[in-house]
């Protein structure tokens, strides 16, 4: 145990030259983890917009199968359902 703390407590290693460039690195492993999941969960929404493009129902609802506003798909390309489900919906 005596051991064990020496290593632990052991001032015989200096810092890293880097120490403090490693720990922003670190700070932002967390921010760049979820920018990748979400850029993740847009590629996934887009390509299932491209599928409804190809298969003739890109305007449609898939909640309530009406049509959804094309001001609504300008804002949100990958929109899959209309402002009144997506008002429902949240």
């Amino acid at each position: 145990m005596e051991r064990t703390h020496k290593h632990l407590f052991s001032k015989e290693s200096p810092v890293s030259p880097n120490f403090h460039e490693q720990i922003k690195e670190t700070e932002n492993d967390e921010v760049v983890a979820a920018l990748e999941t979400q850029g993740l969960g847009e590629l996934i929404q887009i390509s299932r917009a491209i599928e409804r493009i190809e298969n003739g129902t890109y305007c449609n609802c898939s909640d309530c199968g009406g049509q959804i506003a094309e001001e609504r798909l300008i804002a949100i390309p990958y929109a899959d359902v209309c402002i009144g489900c997506a008002e429902s919906n949240s």
